[in-house]
């Protein structure tokens, strides 16, 4: 099998943006975004998924570093998988953390679609604000080319939220990348071809 790896870079007048992706790696991360509890979740997402991520990101505003991460991180996924030959697909990881409880799922399927429901009851959590959660998780789906539902139980602790919505991310990336032995070099799809999809949605 090919190595499944990808190497993408974004420098624009807001962003200066660089991330390596090894899909099949052992959950090893260095990522400095500027925003520490934006690298706290993203290293979640990392450790759970066991992919290997090293992210590097500036810029002077977190809404453009949060969403062109998500480009990239999204551009990588999909570079990195290819013709998508062999993928489990369609996987899903419920996560809880203490009082929160979060659900992923995802399906590999060349149609960008994103359902968040996410109850943030701060405008914070740390030095992240919280409604770029969301908009990290819809910019994510749109680049990588995925049916995303993300959702979060409510509940009084909005960090525990976000972190369980990170783990339940990456274990259901993990998953819905893993190659079936049994369909080694075949399309899952009876249309026998992922293609870029539709246009990018969202709710």
């Amino acid at each position: 099998m090919a190595e499944r790896k990808a190497i993408v870079t974004r420098k624009t007048a807001e962003t200066n943006i660089r991330v390596e992706l090894n899909i099949d790696g052992s959950g090893q991360f260095e990522i400095s975004t500027g925003i520490k509890m934006f690298d706290h979740f993203l290293a979640q997402m990392t450790k759970h998924g066991v992919f290997d991520i090293k992210l590097s990101a500036s810029g002077g505003d977190q809404h453009h570093v949060v969403e062109d991460v998500a480009i990239i991180l999204g551009k990588a996924f999909n570079q990195s998988l290819g013709e998508k030959q062999g993928l489990t697909r369609m996987a899903h990881a419920v996560v809880p953390m203490d009082e929160a409880l979060a659900a992923v799922a995802v399906d590999i399927g060349g149609r960008a679609y994103s359902v968040v429901e996410i109850p943030f009851g701060a405008a914070n959590i740390g030095d992240l604000e919280t409604d770029l959660v969301r908009h990290f998780l819809v910019s994510l789906a749109s680049e990588a080319r995925i049916n995303l539902h993300a959702n979060v139980l409510p509940g009084p602790n909005d960090h525990h939220k976000a972190e369980a919505l990170f783990k339940a991310l990456g274990r259901a990336l993990d998953s819905a990348t893993r190659v079936d032995e049994r369909i080694v070099g075949r399309i899952p799809s009876t249309k026998e071809v992922i293609e870029g999809g539709e246009a990018p949605m969202s709710v």
